[in-house]
């Protein structure tokens, strides 16, 4: 089973690999997650609500890279060079931009997967990288694809740098420094994840993305809960904003809508979680208008 110290020492690893160049990774995911309550848990900063639940279980690297490192593809390079040092073979069906590592033995179990991530399609027009719903593919190739996330539009926006300080695999100490999403990026994000994922039964129906969804904001602080409105107040008028307006006002309107169900039956679900406040403070960083309404 992957614990949450080895997924730290496989990120060191990669960040190891890549010291001294253009390379900084955003994290994402539920390893991302866990990060940021850690974070603001060691800092004792205020956030939002006080009742998070508890980390969920992954074993996933969500890595998101800036739209600059596939433009320009030798800083890309260094990344590269060391995913495959590392032994990390490509995912048939999405190679260069899924990687997993095995397990002790070369077996599934205790396997670490990494998943390469980027910016909008948009961000590529006009640039020598070939973007379509896939993938994104540098031109030149240095073995490195990235895949588009059209509602991440606010990608590079309000990251918070964190010294992330663990074991290499090797044992040694090392800390290096990463980045996390701003809450409103990651808020849109999971959105669009819970809606294809809600009939999937492989993907508990997008019980986790519910939850995912509500410690996200519970994690928030004050300072990015400012930013964040100030992203919606810039955004507004977007049409993947208007689309996790709208999902928002059809899943997570009321304790009995289809994602307050679906977080409630997330097995790290506890009753003392502040569900009335977390709707309201998704209606108010995604609030229904009037076309959001009428497709409802």
């Amino acid at each position: 089973m992957i614990t949450i110290p080895d997924l730290q020492s496989a990120l060191l690893d990669l960040l190891y690999g890549v010291q001294g160049t253009d390379v900084r990774l955003i994290i994402g995911g539920g390893y991302g997650i866990y990060l940021k309550t850690d974070h603001v848990r060691r800092m004792r900063v205020r956030t939002l609500f006080r009742e998070w639940p508890e980390p969920r279980s992954t074993n996933d690297l969500d890595l998101f890279l800036r739209p600059e490192l596939l433009i320009e593809t030798a800083k890309l390079k260094p990344l590269a060079e060391a995913i495959t040092r590392l032994g990390y073979k490509g995912v048939t069906g999405a190679e260069k931009y899924q990687f997993v590592k095995p397990g002790p033995g070369g077996a599934e179990a205790g396997s670490i997967k990494i998943d390469i991530l980027t910016g909008p399609r948009s961000c590529f027009e006009g640039t020598p990288v070939r973007a379509d719903a896939r993938r994104a593919r540098p031109n030149p190739s240095v073995g490195i694809h990235a895949h588009c996330v059209d509602e991440a539009l606010t990608l590079e926006a309000g990251l918070l740098p964190i010294s992330l300080e663990g074991r290499l695999g090797t044992g040694e100490p090392w800390h290096a420094e990463v980045f996390l999403l701003q809450p409103y990026t990651f808020l849109m994000m999971k959105l669009f994840a819970f809606r294809d994922r809600l009939d999937d039964p492989d993907k508990e129906f997008g019980r986790y993305h519910a939850l995912d969804i509500y410690t996200i904001m519970a994690t928030t602080t004050e300072e990015e809960w400012g930013h964040a409105l100030q992203l919606r107040d810039q955004h507004g008028s977007n049409p993947y904003v208007m689309e996790t307006a709208h999902l928002v006002s059809e899943h997570f309107p009321t304790l009995d809508s289809l994602g307050m169900l679906r977080l409630r039956e997330s097995s790290y679900y506890r009753p003392e979680l502040q569900l009335d406040e977390f709707m309201s403070a998704l209606r108010e960083l995604f609030p229904a208008t009037a076309e959001t309404i009428s497709r409802t």
